[in-house]
């Protein structure tokens, strides 16, 4: 049986006409997308005023953490959670600068990671302002010139960031918020080929994640520590005899060539961040709490502050020991735990270490973020 007259289908329709009828089809789902993303903004405003009136904090980390977990669990594809991420970080930092303009101070100057880290977790919308150290991060949130701040912590290769850890000590601040940051580093310079470079700037955790590909390629060449990897790659701009270990925005920010790409000795170089602001996020259900602790000088008392966390089933997520700054061969811990300070078990679990430790300070209760969703 032979089609009808004015029947057409994809088999028959020309290339170019099926193309056109698709792309017409995504133009008005385009446009129904921008409309109800106005809609969206319409009421995060609304939203905003309620805020206002209760003196709620505009940053939600715990309901956009909710929100990010119901969209993963209705989600069935093909658009990967990853980009599910990536859109509605955009959406959520649109949505805070409706309510209120954010304020967002890192460790500078532009194009460092933790620059990255920031523009990841908040959204291009929120204003970022660079700081030379992290101690002027703490001081700029706690002057409250800046709404948030966000510090490295630790790396998944390089460990631990003790200069973030100790000022938690002197800092009333709380963690609001972590999230994960994948580190890959390129070799940037305006030399013409690696047979030019003399000298090798960075960042001196940079320079240790590279380690084995310098020796490898540029062996014999200099390094130079610098403050950032932003700062190596600005001083690389001066020098066409020298290179900078950076990221591949910093090349374009910086207009350098980038002479070799993934240069990092261990792929799946991760570095967490925690954002820290005056108020702690709510809970979730899916939470971690981060204490600080000092330990009497007597035999067993770390086993004997750990017992309340076995003992109530909670579970540890990292323990880590810094030197006291107080008294030599004196050291604090820094733990993370699974739960939020709001549930009882913590909070009761809590109190028993604190009745056992020299000293005890609540850091922060905050969404879990699964390094995976970054």
């Amino acid at each position: 049986m032979g089609r009808k007259k004015n029947e057409t289908t994809e088999e028959t329709e020309a290339p170019e006409a099926v193309l056109g009828r698709l792309r017409g089809r995504i133009d008005t789902i385009d446009k129904n997308i921008l409309e109800l993303l106005n809609q969206r903004l319409d009421i995060a405003k609304e939203i905003g005023k309620c805020k206002g009136r209760s003196a709620e904090v505009v940053m939600d980390s715990a309901r956009e953490s909710n929100v990010i977990s119901r969209l993963f669990s209705l989600n069935k594809g093909p658009l990967s959670n990853e980009a599910i991420q990536h859109i509605f970080t955009e959406i959520f930092g649109s949505s805070r600068e409706a309510q209120q303009p954010h304020l967002v101070t890192y460790l500078g100057p532009e194009a460092t990671f933790t620059h990255l880290a920031a523009k990841g977790y908040f959204g291009r919308s929120a204003t970022f302002v660079s700081q030379p150290s992290i101690r002027d991060v703490f001081q700029t949130v706690e002057k409250g010139t800046a709404h948030y701040g966000i510090v490295p912590v630790e790396n998944s290769i390089e460990g631990a960031v003790n200069y973030t850890l100790d000022l938690f000590y002197e800092s009333d601040l709380k963690i609001c918020a972590e999230t994960y940051l994948n580190i890959s580093h390129d070799l940037l310079s305006i030399a013409g080929s690696l047979k030019d470079i003399e000298l090798v700037y960075s960042h001196p955790q940079a320079l240790a994640q590279c380690r084995k590909w310098l020796g490898k390629y540029l062996p014999g060449v200099s390094v130079q520590e610098v403050g950032s990897t932003a700062e190596a790659a600005r001083m690389a701009v001066k020098n066409e005899r020298s290179a900078a270990i950076a990221s591949n925005e910093a090349a374009q920010m910086y207009k350098l060539n980038v002479m070799a790409s993934k240069i990092e000795d261990f792929a799946r170089n991760t570095t967490r961040f925690l954002i820290i602001g005056k108020k702690a996020a709510r809970p979730t259900g899916k939470d971690k709490t981060s204490l600080m602790f000092v330990t009497p000088h007597t035999p067993g008392a770390l086993y004997k502050v750990m017992t309340p966390i076995a003992d109530a089933g909670l579970n540890m997520l990292k323990l880590e020991s810094r030197p006291s700054r107080q008294e030599n061969w004196t050291y604090i811990f820094f733990l993370d735990l699974e739960g939020h300070m709001d549930q009882v078990d913590v909070k009761e679990t809590v109190e028993k270490m604190g009745k056992i430790c020299l000293f005890m300070k609540w850091l922060g209760s905050y969404p879990f973020r699964n390094r995976t969703e970054e």
